[in-house]
């Protein structure tokens, strides 16, 4: 079977998907941590993968940016294709002073102004949560691996380059909101109505208070802590 964004069978995806936003992120992950490595999808370059992971199955692909994209592919994926669970793996920018960059977020739940999830299914709720069991086996393999994560909610933003930056700190202070992405809502909602599982592990790439910031190449490729986490909940 295909979808008109998946080229794939439904055999050739396994259960338990990693997406990264990147889609050459996905391709790092499946070249460096994984093994019998199969390429299952590569329609508008939005590399999907499978392989094996300490001898179990999982697959990565990549989301694309914002929630319109990561609401096509997960849906796809959880509806069609069988998926269980699905955790986003990406980047956010920190709201306050106690991240630093590389921290690593495990998002509690996903506050968002957009409208993805009533248009889609008529929800009116701006805050969704991630899936409680997964997030309490992604919680403990943190502590396995000797990996600090930090919980909290996370702003999911229809909007990067806003008109006026100065409100948004604000809204971080009343909504208690840890950092900003642009995919998690989208992604929770879709869990949400299929009745399947998703969960967001995110590392600080820059921070909207210092003005810190890495580059685009250490975004792609070393943001490895989350990796390792979430590559353990391979089937």
């Amino acid at each position: 079977m295909s979808t008109p964004h998946i080229n794939a069978e439904k055999h050739e995806i396994a259960k338990v998907v990693l997406m990264p936003g990147d889609p050459l992120r996905a391709k790092y992950i499946a070249d460096t941590f994984l093994t019998d490595v199969k390429q299952f999808n590569s329609v508008r370059n939005m590399f999907g993968y499978t392989g094996l992971y300490n001898g179990r199955r999982i697959s990565v692909m990549g989301s694309g940016m914002g929630m319109p994209s990561i609401g096509i592919y997960s849906y796809e994926l959880f509806k069609f294709y069988d998926v269980d669970t699905i955790i986003r793996i990406g980047s956010c920018g920190a709201y306050t002073k106690t991240l630093k960059l590389y921290d690593t977020i495990l998002v509690t739940e996903a506050f968002s102004e957009s409208s993805f999830a009533f248009a889609q299914g008529k929800c009116e709720e701006d805050t969704l949560p991630a899936s409680k069991t997964v997030n309490e086996k992604l919680e403990a393999i943190s502590k396995e691996l000797d990996i600090p994560v930090v919980k909290g909610k996370i702003h999911s933003s229809d909007v990067f380059y806003r008109q006026f930056p100065e409100e948004i700190l604000k809204l971080a202070q009343e909504k208690e909101l840890l950092g900003v992405e642009m995919e998690s809502f989208a992604l929770f909602h879709n869990a949400n109505v299929t009745n399947k599982n998703a969960a967001c592990l995110l590392t600080v790439s820059d921070s909207l208070v210092t003005s810190e910031s890495t580059t685009p190449e250490e975004r792609q490729t070393a943001f490895t802590n989350m990796m390792k986490i979430a590559l353990e909940m391979a089937e």
